[in-house]
């Protein structure tokens, strides 16, 4: 099989029917992504709360800890998640289960929203307390998916088609966001809890190529080990104190803490601080948001080339310098055609990030270990996402009665985030492969 692999052309790749129906998995989870955790979600949240100046503020924190919530959890479960693929070999199954889950309750959100709900909590609306708790059931058991997703990846090619098929998955996952935009057309300007049974739809529609065509490869139930739930913790544990074998693949993880830091915040609110600080309108940020998803697209598909060239660990550090231009842009910006170049900008970077990431850990991990290092790759990345919108929500808050100056030293504070991870990540080895 591996033979045969070395062989394949990039057309014959791509059109592989275990890879395509893999890339349409992030084709589906993309439009979650983008409409409810980007765009939808957030909008809602503004048109409930934001009244003003001060409560636009108190919304975007509200957004913030939402996001900050549904992190902590996968925080508290990747590990278990990544030992569990190594103990079982099962990754579509927990995928069809944990996606299922997220789109039952994305359709939930569409549910509760136009709800007439008999009590309010500190002047909020009961049916708006329902849909953030839905969002964050949905956004835990997305992001939990991703953890098996991203470890089905070795499974599909051989070692040097990895930038290629990562890249290829990352740019089909964002023609996803297209499609998900054409939500918007159903929506319009207002009323924007419509959208989520329609996002729930497509999310489930995309999804079911993964369901039926991929295969698990289980390990055989007579040569598994059996593990009850902490033992996922144990193995961790462990692996920490083995640090000082793996030191490259850790000290990568430190880094993307703080990469990711800035990535998950600028999805989260980017579509608020786009409206309310720059004063683009809902169809404004639209359009806005397409040109960053094609940027996005161009981007990741270039950079599976350029990482194959260049290598994974100075593909990541070009993909941090690109990120810090686009956040500096989006800092000062002083007129709207600033924050296009940041977000054209941003959307390069964002797809590139995944594309280097997920190679360089493919690169540094050992085969046997890979799976948990995948859940330790989610482990870093979500205490990350639950830091960064945390303090953004947390500075927005508390700086709520200065206006829109509030968000700006928020999002300021993803520029020092970056610049450290960037620098953490340097001391990184390039040429180790454990």
């Amino acid at each position: 099989m591996k033979q045969e692999q070395q062989h394949r052309n990039q057309l014959a790749l791509y059109l592989s029917l275990p890879i395509l129906s893999w890339a349409f998995y992030d084709f589906a989870n993309t439009i979650f992504s983008s409409n409810i955790n980007t765009i939808f979600f957030p909008f809602y949240m503004d048109e409930v709360l934001g009244k003003n100046e001060v409560m636009q503020q108190v919304a975007s924190t509200f957004i913030s800890y939402a996001n900050a919530l549904a992190s902590f959890f996968l925080v508290v479960f990747s590990p278990l998640f990544g030992v569990m693929v190594d103990k079982t070999g099962y990754k579509k199954r927990f995928i069809v289960w944990f996606a299922s889950i997220s789109i039952f309750f994305t359709f939930m959100m569409g549910v509760f929203a136009p709800l007439d709900v008999p009590f309010t909590y500190m002047g909020v609306p009961g049916s708006l307390l329902l849909v953030v708790v839905s969002f964050v059931i949905a956004k835990f058991f997305f992001n939990a998916s991703l953890v098996f997703y991203d470890s089905m990846m070795p499974d599909l090619g051989t070692r040097e088609e990895m930038p290629l098929i990562s890249g290829f998955g990352v740019a089909v996952g964002y023609f996803g966001t297209l499609v998900g935009l054409l939500v918007y057309l159903y929506v319009g300007d207002s009323d924007f809890h419509h959208s989520f049974i329609p996002t729930a739809i497509l999310y489930l529609l995309f999804s079911l190529p993964l369901f039926f065509i991929n295969k698990d490869t289980p390990i055989p139930k007579e040569e598994r080990e059996a593990f009850k739930f902490f033992d996922g913790y144990k193995e961790i544990f462990q692996t920490f104190k083995d640090m000082k074998g793996h030191r490259n693949i850790f000290t990568f993880m430190i880094a993307y803490f703080f990469l990711n830091d800035a990535i998950a915040t600028t999805i989260a609110m980017m579509a608020v601080y786009a409206t309310a600080i720059m004063g683009f309108t809902s169809g404004q940020f639209i359009v806005l948001y397409l040109v960053s998803t094609v940027s996005t697209i161009m981007g990741s598909l270039a950079f599976g080339y350029i990482t194959k060239r260049i290598g994974a660990h100075k593909a990541v550090s070009l993909v941090a310098l690109l990120m810090i231009v686009a956040l500096c842009f989006s800092v000062f910006a002083t007129a709207q055609w600033m924050f296009w170049i940041a977000g054209s900008l941003f959307g390069v970077s964002l797809g590139s990030m995944w594309v280097t990431s997920r190679t360089l850990i493919i690169e540094l991990s050992p085969e046997e270990k890979r799976g948990q290092f995948f859940g330790l790759f989610a482990f870093s990345g979500k205490v990350s996402s639950i830091i960064g919108p945390a303090i953004y929500g947390t500075v927005t808050f508390a700086m709520r009665d200065y206006g829109t100056l509030a968000s700006r030293v928020a999002l300021s504070t993803l520029i020092v985030m970056t610049i450290i991870g960037l620098i953490i990540h340097l001391r990184v080895k390039d040429n180790s492969v454990n």
